[in-house]
């Protein structure tokens, strides 16, 4: 499995070197953050660090949700501002994902009982950022506003692989039906069986798009039966 194009060089995907003008969207440089409304695709997915915070329960009621993007965001920027003006390399802050598991994973297809669902949700952030980086942004955060839940986050990679993703233009309680569909017959059919968690890209700004035209990446690992 290759890296990013970005993963570890002074290059940026168009083969120039960075300069602090340069302002990379990773939704566009990497492949598997594209996907098709309608259309079932077999992806390999690279290793990708992101920027942790786990939970449970209902995201609708469950005070963990909002709390883990209160601290996700704040350290996630101090970050991007950080690696602007220490490295000289800008970067778009990518949007929210999450990954979603339950120990009877018809609690996504069938049931939808949310209260059932663990979760963590992540922001992607790029390999050069390390783990000093990642401690001086929490301090940075912890002395500038609430500390509340900052213990929580984390800073970790996120080895997928052969996944199996789609584009999902809806509400998320519409989900069910194309994730059956992925799960019961298009995995199976194509010789593979689900692995991993279940995972979400959240393409659309919640604040701003209708629940009927959000985009969202449906993805789920999966390995050779």
């Amino acid at each position: 499995m290759s890296p990013p194009a970005w993963a570890g060089g002074d290059k940026n995907p168009e083969g120039r070197s960075p300069a602090v003008s340069d302002k990379i969207d990773f939704k566009r440089t990497i492949a598997s953050y594209r996907a098709k409304h309608g259309v079932f695709e077999i992806v390999d997915v690279p290793d990708l660090q992101y920027l942790m915070v786990d939970g449970h329960g209902d995201p609708n009621n469950s005070p963990a949700y909002p709390a883990a993007l209160g601290v996700l965001y704040p350290v996630a920027y101090k970050l991007k501002f950080a690696s602007k003006r220490d490295l000289g390399r800008d970067y778009v802050v990518p949007p929210l994902e999450g990954l979603w598991w339950a120990d009877d994973m018809t609690a996504f297809t069938a049931a939808r009982d949310k209260s059932r669902w663990d979760w963590t949700l992540m922001l992607l952030t790029p390999d050069w950022i390390d783990q000093t980086m990642f401690e001086a942004a929490v301090d940075q955060v912890r002395t500038s506003s609430a500390s509340a839940g900052l213990d929580e986050v984390r800073l970790s990679v996120l080895s997928e692989g052969r996944c199996v993703q789609t584009l999902h233009i809806g509400s998320f309680d519409d989900e069910a039906p194309v994730l059956k569909q992925m799960h019961e017959q298009f995995i199976p059919e194509h010789g593979l069986h689900m692995v991993g968690k279940h995972h979400e890209v959240y393409l659309s700004d919640l604040r701003k798009v209708e629940p009927a035209k959000l985009r969202t990446i449906l993805r789920q690992p999966v390995r050779a039966s």
